[in-house]
């Protein structure tokens, strides 16, 4: 797994994690609303994270300037 997101990428998908994590949390969404809020913002939390997206792969893109050029 080579790292295909770039620092700003990473950094959008951790926020975005972290806020949709925030809203199951604080119970903004309930239901089924919040499992699937809950399980999209972990997903994007662990992307950014990590640094790999699966869906960039298996498109053959990459936001990283350092895994584009290699």
């Amino acid at each position: 797994m080579k790292t295909n997101e770039s620092a700003v990428d990473r950094i959008i998908r951790v926020v975005l994690g972290l806020a949709l994590g925030s809203l199951v949390a604080f119970k903004v969404v309930t239901g089924v609303a919040a499992i699937v809020v809950g399980i999209a913002g972990g997903v994007v939390l662990l992307t950014g994270v990590v640094g790999f997206c699966a869906i960039y792969a298996l498109f053959g893109m990459s936001t990283c300037k350092v895994a584009a050029e290699k």
